[in-house]
């Protein structure tokens, strides 16, 4: 009897929150839902709203919802629609069906009556940032759902545009189209509509756009092409085409273009390679990259493999980028070849892995196949993409900012994960052999607002700054002096109690950041890590680190590494502690909040 009366005192609470908040999304009705029986259930109207706002519970087992007119399926999703609470609502989009008679059918769905209760249609959406938080300043977020992988990134006519993996119907994994977001700085982002969506030949999964400056393909200069992975049966990859500066697209009608009887075949990168003005693309497969070539971007012939015992290979190869990197300090330049691999990452689950070395336009080799090189070594760094046609020939990279270990359980819920800041990329040597230096790009400087010299401290016991105008959204450059006979250590706290550690060990030669105690962590085991990098012995050490709300990426102050971790604080993290045992350092710290 209990258990009845509180599972009614909840629906009650959850229908009355319902009644207050249904007034923000403008203009809604209450659409007549059919219930047919063993969870199946049909709406059925005449479309005059702009959305249909679906109730979402993300611990509810999914079910699916078909969009049909004239009998004829026109979309297919899975969802998860509230079973005893709500925790959003997701809107699906009627502006391309207005005036037209809509079926929506519900299969395998709650037997319960929350959802059907409050699925609504309306003329807005509120995409109010109601995440305080956590939600980042300076990287880019969707409005609503979930976000992983870098997708078809491109600049053209002072526009850079990041498409990326979207599922607009939940802040789980499910559902992929190509999400779509424009900048002119790398800093400020829109959101724009969906660029790509999932067809009867399967979801969209990653893959590339080139600016086919040269009418190659015969469809005209400057159309821009997006090449991506189609699932199914099998995966596959298939091709689109934009005139309009890639705001919509047209799905080629021949696809697919490129398939395989491999399992994995997938992320498909597309570059150019001038030497013999053809086209390349990279497939990963399996844990290896497949390599065609074409000469008008529709037809592809396989010309060689690459990976068999090369690099790590603990799982599986995804997201492959090729990129031709200047070497600081010559004119000459190497070949790198980007690749993604989950798990196997250096500190568990995702990370990017990449090769030095020499492509001749149909097959890359591994300079050195001795050691494993990792682009950034810290537990959220992954999925790397660099930006088709970026100008002055700079290499620009982005990053999805997670870890497939927990990315679906971060204690967020609007919304699911960031982009790492860009980052410039090029070549250093070192030791005698190359390696790629990974740096903020120069434009994130444009956005510093109010600066805090904190001049040279001498660190003889612990000693606290607090942080001037603080919204969890900073940079710290840091300059150091150490004694190198021992240990030095800082950390950025806030009034919680809540710690990021940041440690020197001179003696093994080891940099480390624990976020063991950073706040927020029971949400996977896997996350409460300590992550670490060889560092070489120097007089000055410099560090740039970016904090954004619910993320801390460090650079080498050199770029000869950086490392990108999640947390995720009750509070910001305020002061910045330097602690000394017995011994002293120098240190300067230079702040600046972002904006």
């Amino acid at each position: 009897m209990k258990t009845k009366f509180l599972a009614s005192l909840r629906l009650f609470i959850c229908a009355l929150a319902i009644s207050v908040i249904a007034p923000v999304f403008g203009r809604t009705n209450q659409p007549i839902i059919k219930d047919l029986g063993d969870g199946n259930h049909m709406l059925s109207t005449q479309v005059t709203n702009n959305y249909l706002l679906l109730p979402i519970q993300e611990s509810a087992p999914e079910s699916t919802m078909q969009l049909l007119i004239n009998n004829h399926q026109i979309e297919r999703h899975t969802i998860r629609l509230a079973i005893d609470k709500i925790d959003y609502f997701v809107p699906v989009n009627l502006k391309d069906y207005q005036d037209r008679h809509l079926v929506v059918r519900f299969l395998h769905a709650p037997t319960t009556s929350l959802s059907w209760n409050n699925i609504t249609l309306s003329d807005t959406f509120d995409k109010t940032n109601k995440e305080k938080t956590w939600r980042p300043i300076y990287h880019f977020t969707p409005n609503h759902g979930w976000m992983n992988d870098p997708n078809g990134m491109f600049y053209n006519k002072g526009v850079y545009h990041l498409y990326f993996q979207y599922n607009p119907y939940a802040s789980v994994w499910g559902n992929m189209h190509w999400g779509h977001a424009t900048s002119t700085d790398l800093c400020h982002w829109k959101q724009l509509p969906i660029a790509i969506f999932p067809d009867d030949m399967g979801t969209i999964f990653s893959g590339s756009c080139v600016v086919d400056h040269n009418n190659t393909s015969g469809l005209g200069a400057g159309t821009i092409f997006a090449f991506y992975t189609s699932t199914g049966v099998r995966q596959k990859q298939c091709m689109a085409y934009s005139t309009d500066e890639g705001m919509t697209f047209t799905k080629y009608e021949k696809n697919p273009i490129v398939t395989s009887t491999a399992t994995d075949f997938r992320d498909p990168k597309v570059v150019w390679y001038a030497p013999e003005k053809k086209w390349i693309m990279l497939v990963a497969t399996g844990q290896y990259i497949s390599f065609y070539t074409s000469k008008n971007l529709k037809d592809w012939t396989y010309s060689s493999q690459f990976g068999f015992g090369e690099g790590n290979h603990a799982g599986v190869w995804e997201c492959p980028d090729l990129i031709e990197l200047p070497i600081q300090g010559s004119k000459k330049t190497k070949w790198v070849l980007l690749v993604n691999i989950n798990p196997g990452g250096p500190f568990g689950g995702s990370a990017t892995q990449y090769f030095v070395g020499q492509f001749d336009g149909s097959t890359f080799i591994n300079d050195d196949s001795t050691e494993t090189k990792w682009l950034d070594h810290g537990k959220d760094h992954y999925a790397t993409a660099t930006w088709n046609n970026a100008p002055n020939h700079r290499v620009i990279a982005l990053s999805w900012m997670s870890n497939w270990e927990y990315g679906t359980h971060v204690p967020t819920m609007q919304y699911r994960s960031a982009m790492t800041v860009p980052r410039t990329l090029s070549l250093f040597r070192q030791g005698g052999d190359y390696y790629v230096s990974n740096s903020p790009v120069e434009e994130l400087s444009k956005i510093r607002q109010h600066k805090k010299d904190f001049d040279w401290i001498t660190v003889s016991h612990t000693r606290t700054k607090k942080l001037p105008n603080n919204q969890g959204a900073y940079e710290l450059i840091l300059t150091i002096k150490p004694n190198k006979t021992k240990d030095i250590s800082f950390s950025l706290n806030n009034k919680d109690g809540e710690k990021v550690v940041f440690t020197y060990q001179f003696e093994k030669g080891k940099f480390s950041i624990d976020r063991r105690f950073s706040g927020i962590v029971d949400f996977s085991r896997k996350f409460a890590t300590v992550t670490s990098i060889a560092i070489s012995e120097a007089a000055t050490y410099t560090l740039h680190i970016y904090i954004d709300k619910s993320s801390i990426e460090t650079f080498d102050g050199e770029g000869k590494w950086s490392m990108t971790n999640l947390v995720f604080p009750k509070s910001p993290y305020t002061h910045l502690s330097f602690d000394a045992a017995d011994s002293s350092y120098r240190v300067h710290p230079i702040y600046y909040t972002l904006n």
